[in-house]
């Protein structure tokens, strides 16, 4: 939800600021920047310091970066905000997944998996849509959204207080260096899923960072709740695809929701080529599908496939996949719409994007995901 709630504000930003597309979707990547960072340095500690340990700092974190957005008084601080937030997301993302995987126990990884990915979801549909509506129709609307975040967050930080701690608490001085945290002889079945995140997750940058602006710009739609509803649309359908095609085997998830990234990133380019709002929310509709399938296939693998002692170190390289998917395209695209205008942009995502994941897809069908070497 953090990651996203200032989805829809970009507009309004960019008007406040007056910054370019290139400047939004860089400031867009700089919560990558701590993502990465986050993961590389920290992805592994909560398998040592313990969940609870590590999981409320992370929320402290996430806090300061949103007072950075309810005081922001110009770019620099949209870029710190930013930062802060993917740093609180990367370290996070890792530690939640690797502890409800142990809350769930060794016979309920699928259980554990379905659950994340929902959860994740879930935040990513209200996100947008609350900052949306409350930007549009309520007062203050580059302030409220935030506060009622920080709402949210002092719940979380009050419930995760109070849960279970699953790990033993490790040695007292932790040694923080950079690791990638994939055992040589798992990374065969680990690309497939590795690959299927990052293109799933560039699609959801694209949402995350430009639908806005192709809402605005393109469709000519300038009410900032229908942004938010717009990816809100995505992550609904995304959350309700991911329940009902829980009992699908991983890799069928995966290769479903590589074969629906096809036709979603072409209906992306269509709308904008079209000026469609019709066909925009049936790409959301079939992009939903594509991000779940795709997201919970590849990400129950590498549940799957992690050793228990490096689980967390494990799930935050796949993270790292994510995030890489999530920044990287959409900054290719804000680059190349300055330079040869949006659509052709857009469809040079989608051809790129098209052809990992066949790439994927091919690989997982040559070297079964289950695979453990």
């Amino acid at each position: 939800m953090g990651s996203v709630i200032i989805t829809p504000l970009y507009p309004l930003y960019q008007r406040e600021f007056g910054f370019s597309e290139i400047t939004l979707t860089l400031v867009y990547a700089v919560y990558v920047v701590g993502n990465l960072a986050a993961l590389l340095f920290f992805g592994q500690i909560s398998d040592r310091a313990g969940r609870k340990r590590v999981a409320l700092p992370a929320l402290g974190l996430a806090t300061a970066g949103t007072l950075l957005f309810v005081f922001a008084q110009g770019t620099a601080w949209l870029y710190a905000g930013r930062l802060l937030i993917g740093l609180a997301v990367g370290i996070l993302s890792g530690t939640g997944t690797a502890w409800l995987a142990e809350l769930f126990g060794p016979g309920e990884r699928r259980a554990a998996t379905v659950t994340a990915a929902t959860a994740n979801l879930t935040g990513i549909a209200v996100g947008p849509l609350l900052a949306g509506l409350l930007a549009e129709y309520a007062p203050v609307p580059l302030v409220l959204p935030f506060v009622a975040y920080l709402i949210v967050l002092g719940v979380v930080a009050t419930a995760v207080a109070r849960a279970p701690e699953t790990r033993r608490l490790g040695e007292s001085r932790l040694r923080v260096r950079p690791r990638v945290g994939v055992p040589r002889e798992r990374w065969g079945a680990f690309a497939a899923p590795a690959v299927t995140a990052f293109v799933s997750f560039a699609l959801g940058g694209l949402y995350f960072a430009l639908i806005p602006t192709i809402v605005t710009h393109d469709l000519r739609v300038r009410n900032v709740a229908v942004s938010g509803l717009v990816v809100f649309a995505l992550g609904v359908v995304a959350a309700v695809s991911l329940v009902l095609g829980r009992r699908l085997e991983p890799a069928r998830a995966m290769a479903g929701g590589l074969l629906c990234l096809l036709p979603a990133v072409a209906l992306v380019v269509l709308a904008q080529a079209a000026r469609s709002m019709g066909v925009l929310l049936l790409a959301s509709a079939v992009g939903g599908v594509a991000l779940a399938l795709g997201y919970r296939g590849s990400l129950e693998v590498v549940n799957e496939i992690a050793p228990d002692d490096r689980r967390a170190e494990v799930v935050s390289t796949y993270f790292m996949a994510c995030f890489i998917g999530n920044s990287v395209p959409v900054i290719g695209v804000g680059v190349l719409s300055a330079v040869a205008g949006p659509l052709i942009a857009s469809a040079v995502f989608a051809g790129t994007v098209g052809a990992l994941a066949v790439a994927a897809l091919g690989w997982s069908v040559r070297r079964p995901a289950h695979s453990k070497v």
